[in-house]
């Protein structure tokens, strides 16, 4: 049982994931909807709570965990994949005693959906962009995916449902995804030989730099649904305003240039987070139930 339970920002989980989790917290459970806007303003809200809960879009960091002797386990309401991506610091929690766990794969299923829905409207023109002079199909279009993971692959299976040539770019080989039909290419030959690229990356991966950029080429389609920019800024900026280039962001995926997209026409964004959805809310909140519960039954 934890004595105090807080959510340090809006987490996204459902009314009757807060109910059961209720049952864990002695006290009410501390929720908060705005994002805490200083490290002194997030210390304030953890105060003397055994137990965080928080989404990808607070960072915890080691002087966050020094200032709360009591936390011991942090529920990250989002994706971990490793220690490097993960806004909150893993190895300063480990070493204070203080368990972190996160989850994967809840909000794969819609992003993919927006890419493909995005496609279909540049490469038709049902919007207020046409890739091509005249309205083309997805059939037959090359697609390079680059981060092959849950949603890589569900992506994969729907471009392909389409008739799309799909090829990969991953850190590691994937043989499932090559048995099914999806080859295999290093990075500068596989944005040189698509006309599309789509970017599924952890926090904080920075890939494509200014040679990257070059090796793509104009005439292209950049999607990036990642948390953040997984690539250099200013190669990405003269990249965009060169001729039959469009890039498609959604909310995540805009990351530093959340700003300034007003500024380049060819970039078609949304500013919702597109794998959010009714599902994956459900999914995430009881993924989140279950690292807590289980949790619970390990500690004991």
């Amino acid at each position: 049982m934890f004595n105090q339970i807080v959510c340090v920002d809006n987490v996204g989980l459902e009314a009757w994931a807060l109910e059961e989790l209720q049952k864990y917290s002695m006290q009410p459970i501390a929720q908060f909807e705005q994002d805490p806007q200083s490290r002194a303003e997030l210390i304030e809200r953890i105060q003397d709570a055994d137990c965080v809960l928080v989404s990808w879009r607070t960072k915890i960091d080691s002087e966050v965990i020094a200032s709360h002797p009591a936390l011991r386990y942090i529920g990250m309401c989002c994706s971990l994949y490793d220690e490097r991506s993960a806004n909150v610091d893993i190895a300063a929690a480990r070493a204070h005693g203080i368990e972190v766990r996160g989850v994967r794969d809840y909000g794969d299923e819609g992003v993919a959906e927006f890419v493909m829905s995005e496609l279909i409207r540049l490469l038709k023109g049902l919007g207020p962009h046409q890739w091509l002079s005249e309205p083309v199909e997805l059939q037959q279009r090359k697609l390079g995916i680059i981060g092959m993971g849950a949603t890589g692959k569900i992506l994969a299976h729907r471009a392909s449902a389409f008739g799309m040539q799909v090829r990969y770019f991953s850190r590691n080989r994937k043989p499932d995804c090559e048995q099914a039909g999806f080859e295999y290419a290093p990075l500068r030959e596989l944005l040189h030989t698509s006309e599309m690229i789509s970017m599924h990356l952890p926090r904080n991966t920075h890939l494509l730099g200014p040679e990257d950029f070059a090796a793509l080429g104009h005439g292209k389609i950049l999607v990036n649904t990642s948390l953040g920019a997984p690539f250099d800024a200013a190669a990405f900026r003269k990249w965009i305003q060169a001729s039959g280039n469009y890039a498609i962001f959604d909310a995540d995926g805009a990351g530093e240039f959340k700003t300034e997209l007003h500024r380049y026409p060819q970039i078609i964004h949304t500013p919702k987070v597109s794998g959010f959805t009714r599902e994956a809310r459900g999914r995430l909140s009881r993924k989140v139930l279950d690292n807590l519960t289980s949790y619970m039954g390990t500690s004991k």
